[in-house]
């Protein structure tokens, strides 16, 4: 039986092969190999995720930890070529665009395997951001692409890519969703935090562009401080900001705006109790953006771009730079009845994962043929 090696390594990857994994497994003609290698290691950043998401523990977990772009992703390629070797692939999945998806593609593509990258296609055309370096490096060096929204259709074939490798099958993430969306909001999460369905914000940050200037997270506290003037906002801290928050002395300014509530990072469960129900979803992540589009919540995007503009296109989410000026108005126009209204983009559907399943099985040659011989 042929055999499929998934790589996840930070938390927004764990959505993405959690509906992959048992989309393979329910259909039977290919055998899993699932490499966890610890690049978040945090557990409600990390293990949390195995629990909500109903996967099955690592096969392989390598516990590779924090460190810089250039270590962390070195020790990554050194630990998974041995995996390569004792496991031999006939696949490799890689998702999203952190270092462990880098890591993955240039090891694989090294040792001649097939590399598939799930999420293919997205450009933010800012090489200061690293997840730009990585997507850009990675689809370069993927057989398969497979891109979650037309967009990143249209950005490969620019690019030059043959059209034979790049398949629009969907945003798998959202397949995640959807399947855990009623069992998140039957949770007690809103009731444990004291609010009530469509009274707060939530907000999450932790990208370096953003953190790890003082006079940038100060003016998003300003930003953050108007809004909880109006709305309470619940805030779960990434470690590396509740890190840097006390590393630049912002501390007294958190004091001074109880209505900003810092958390715990949550399990994905208890996260999206929160989200679904949400009035406003201000952040810096990617993932939030689809998700709250899914979710026809109101996002406002901390960041100067994005790499998923469908889902200012089509969806509810708007690109407002770090200009708390900026924040404050588009914040109070959403609070006051007047944000955009936004639709869910095409094979947003639930069904992505299945898609991705039968096409890893029709490039593998692992048709009904092989099924019936293996029974």
């Amino acid at each position: 039986m042929k055999k499929v090696l998934h790589i996840v390594g930070a938390r927004p990857n764990f959505m993405k092969v959690a509906p992959i994994h048992k989309a393979i497994a329910q259909r039977g003609r290919l055998s899993q190999i699932l490499v966890h290698t610890g690049q978040h290691y945090d557990v409600k950043m990390s293990d949390v995720f195995f629990t909500d998401l109903g996967m099955p523990a690592p096969d392989v977990y390598l516990g590779i930890g924090s460190g810089s772009h250039a270590e962390q992703t070195a020790r990554i390629m050194i630990e998974l070529e041995k995996v390569f070797l004792r496991e031999k692939p006939d696949l490799v999945s890689v998702v999203g665009d952190v270092n462990s998806t880098l890591a993955g593609a240039l090891v694989a593509s090294k040792m001649g395997i097939r590399i598939s990258h799930v999420e293919a296609g997205l450009r933010s055309f800012d090489t200061t951001m690293p997840e730009e370096i990585n997507r850009i490096v990675t689809d370069r060096l993927a057989d398969l692409l497979l891109t979650p929204s037309q967009d990143g259709d249209a950005n490969l074939l620019k690019e030059g890519v043959d059209p034979s490798r790049i398949h629009f099958v969907g945003n798998v993430m959202i397949d995640t969703l959807l399947a855990s969306k009623a069992q998140a909001e039957k949770l007690s999460t809103l009731q444990e935090l004291g609010l009530t369905a469509g009274n707060y914000a939530v907000c999450t940050l932790h990208r370096a562009s953003n953190v790890d200037d003082p006079k940038v997270l100060g003016g998003l506290l300003s930003a953050l401080a108007h809004v909880a003037g109006r709305m309470p906002i619940l805030f779960p801290v990434h470690p590396r900001t509740r890190k840097m928050l006390a590393d630049q002395g912002l501390s007294g300014m958190l004091e001074r705006t109880p209505a900003l509530r810092l958390v715990e990072p949550m399990g994905y469960l208890e996260f999206l109790a929160l989200t679904s129900q949400a009035r406003l979803i201000l952040t810096d992540s990617g993932g939030l953006q689809e998700e709250s589009t899914a979710l026809g919540v109101p996002c406002l995007t901390l960041r100067e771009n994005t790499e998923r503009p469908i889902t200012v296109e089509q969806g509810t989410n708007l690109v407002v730079g770090t200009d708390p000026v900026r924040i404050s108005q588009e914040a109070d126009r959403i609070l006051d009845g007047q944000g955009k209204q936004g639709r869910v983009p095409a094979l947003w559907d639930g069904r992505s994962a299945e898609r991705i399943a039968e096409l890893y099985e029709r490039v593998l040659g692992a048709g009904s043929e092989e099924l019936r011989a293996t029974a």
